[in-house]
């Protein structure tokens, strides 16, 4: 079984304002739940070859876990290779949007050993948790 969610909202904000801060893991702490450190390789924002390492908690565990950018569009798409907790291709999507920016974040991967049996509650608890991180993302990019 597979992991495979795509949540999305709308930020009332231009999609260079939101790439800027959506895309630059400086910003990590004020919008990304669960994560309590992320220590890029090089400051400055996400690019293609970019490498980052995050510490954080998922169903009660704490870990620590790395990423590296596979494909970066300016302003529109950067696509993450994750290790833990299982597997995942993560890909952050802007689009324009009447109102602002259509923000989606599409996470697929399959769970083994540990995560494989609970694959379905894995699914609903990584769209709540990505669902989350959307609604801070709105809130930290529309309350200035």
């Amino acid at each position: 079984m597979t992991v495979d969610v795509r949540p999305s909202v709308v930020v009332h904000r231009p999609r260079a304002e939101v790439a800027a801060f959506m895309f630059d893991p400086a910003n990590d702490l004020r919008w990304t739940g669960g994560i309590t450190a992320s220590t890029p390789a090089r400051p400055g924002p996400l690019v293609e070859g970019a490498t980052v390492e995050r510490t954080a908690r998922f169903l009660g565990r704490r870990f620590t876990y790395g990423y590296v950018v596979t494909r970066h569009e300016k302003n529109r798409l950067v696509e993450l290779e994750v290790d833990r907790p299982f597997p995942m291709l993560i890909r952050y999507e802007l689009a324009d949007h009447p109102d602002g920016t259509l923000v989606s974040i599409h996470a697929t991967g399959t769970p083994g050993r540990f995560f494989g049996w609970a694959t379905p509650l894995l699914a609903r608890q990584v769209h709540r948790n990505i669902a989350a991180d959307l609604g801070r993302l709105r809130s930290c990019l529309e309350a200035g």
